[in-house]
C-alpha cells in the first residue's frame, strides 16, 4: 500500500509541475503575443500617419500648381486683353500711340504710389 501511496505521491507531484510549467508558458506566451500586437499596432500606425502625411504634402503641391498655373495664365490673359484694347483704341483714333505710351508712364507711377500705403500697412 506505501508503495502505492508513493506512486500516486509522485504522480500527483508530476502534475502539478506540470501545471506550473504550462501556467508559466501560457503566461509568457501571452505577454510575447501582447508585445507582437503592440508593436504591429505602433507600426501600423506610424505607417498610417506617413501615408496621410505623404498623401497631404502631394495634394498641398499640386494645390500650389494649379494655383500657379492658374495665376500665370490669368496674367496672360490680362496682358493680352490690354494689348488688344490698346490696338483698338490706337486703330479707331481714340488716343494716339504716343500719348497711350505718356499715359502707360503715369499709370505705373500712380500704381506705385497707390502700393506704396498698402504694403506699409502690412
Amino acid at each position: 500500500m506505501d508503495a502505492l501511496k508513493k506512486g500516486f505521491s509522485m504522480a500527483k507531484e508530476g502534475v502539478v509541475a506540470a501545471a506550473e510549467k504550462t501556467k508559466a508558458g501560457v503566461e509568457e506566451a501571452a505577454a510575447k503575443t501582447k508585445e507582437g500586437v503592440m508593436y504591429v499596432g505602433t507600426k501600423t500606425k506610424e505607417g498610417v500617419a506617413t501615408s496621410v502625411n505623404t498623401a497631404a504634402q502631394k495634394t498641398t503641391e499640386q494645390v500650389n500648381l494649379v494655383g500657379e498655373s492658374a495665376v500665370a495664365e490669368a496674367n496672360e490673359i490680362s496682358e493680352k486683353a490690354v494689348e488688344g484694347l490698346e490696338s483698338v483704341v490706337v486703330s479707331t483714333g481714340l488716343v494716339k500711340l504716343n500719348e497711350l505710351e505718356n499715359n502707360e508712364g503715369e499709370l505705373s507711377k500712380h500704381e506705385a504710389a497707390v502700393e506704396q500705403p498698402a504694403d506699409a500697412g502690412q
